[in-house]
């Protein structure tokens, strides 16, 4: 814990010197504030997504919909978090025969400005427009107010992390995020 204003606060728990809107697979778990089960519920090892649920999944789904530089590879909802890996893909530069890429290249960055795109950027646009629509249902909720990130980095931690995605569900009974684990 470091001090900031006689104030702890909790360090970043980001990858130093990673440039997080460069290209690459990023694996997120975002949790709802409390660990409170809003999204739905698990039986017999398959999550049915309540009305909540179901709109974290369209919203989840229109992250990469709104977004040119951005695909979803493998994902779930869970009762109380959301498991997923986002895709961030080069950024695509058309020219017209004599425009500059370096000046084209600064107008997105003068435009959007350097944040534009990267990974905390999406996960917080995700969130937000979660909460905006439970807002305009009356309905409470609240995010916890970080999220975990890994960076994947090759095809085995690829195909591991798809793996935990989908059997997620069957080892609910055992997930840390369950508010009824046995050991809590």
């Amino acid at each position: 814990m470091e001090l900031f204003r006689k104030k702890y606060r909790t360090g970043s728990t980001r990858l130093k010197n990673w440039d997080y809107s460069s290209n690459g697979y990023y694996f997120v778990t975002i949790c709802t504030k409390g660990l409170i089960e809003h999204f739905g519920e698990i039986k017999n090892g398959i999550m049915g997504l309540s009305e909540m649920g179901k709109i974290a999944q369209e919203e989840w789904v229109k992250t990469a919909k709104l977004r040119q530089n951005v695909g979803l590879d493998e994902w779930i909802i869970m009762p109380n978090h959301i498991h997923g890996i986002i895709i961030i893909y080069p950024p695509s530069v058309e020219t017209h025969c004599n425009a500059s890429l370096r000046n084209i290249g600064q107008w997105n960055v003068n435009r959007f400005g350097p944040q534009y795109n990267n990974l905390a950027t999406i996960v917080r646009g995700f969130k937000s427009s979660v909460k905006r629509i439970f807002n305009k249902k009356n309905i409470r909720f609240d995010w916890q107010p970080r999220y975990y990130d890994h960076i994947i980095r090759n095809e085995k931690s690829l195909d591991d992390i798809r793996e935990y995605i989908r059997n997620n569900p069957l080892k609910w009974e055992y997930d840390r995020n369950n508010p009824n684990y046995p050991w809590k």
